[in-house]
């Protein structure tokens, strides 16, 4: 039975380099995004119900960091396999640890005790 939905991992953007990045989709049809700063790749997992092509930061639902020393930057299969690896061990994001919610919390609770004088 054939839904015509494509599962599985997939890198539909891969550059390599010092500054490595790209995006693709994990086994459950997720879009993620990744990319490689000093040495550390930081992966993002999208929520499943993105509107938008670009993403921003209120879509992420996962996310991994790893260390890139070992990885050889230069090959596509390396980093390939480091970000399928991330991707899958991704851990969800607390949405109360949003900096917007965080600051909302913040004015809300300032917001109150100004009321109160």
């Amino acid at each position: 039975m054939d839904s015509g939905k494509t599962t599985g991992f997939a890198l539909e953007d891969l550059s390599v380099g010092p500054y490595a990045h790209g995006f693709g989709t994990n086994a459950d049809g997720q879009a993620f995004a990744f990319r490689v700063r000093r040495s550390t790749l930081f992966v993002e997992v999208y929520r499943a119900d993105l509107e938008s092509t670009v993403p921003d930061k209120s879509d992420v639902v996962a996310t991994a960091e790893r260390s890139m020393i070992t990885v050889d930057l230069t090959d596509e299969r390396s980093i390939a396999a480091a970000v399928r690896d991330a991707v899958a061990a991704a851990e969800p994001v607390n949405p109360g640890t949003a900096t917007g919610t965080t600051l909302r919390a913040l004015l809300g609770r300032l917001s109150s005790i100004l009321d109160r004088r």
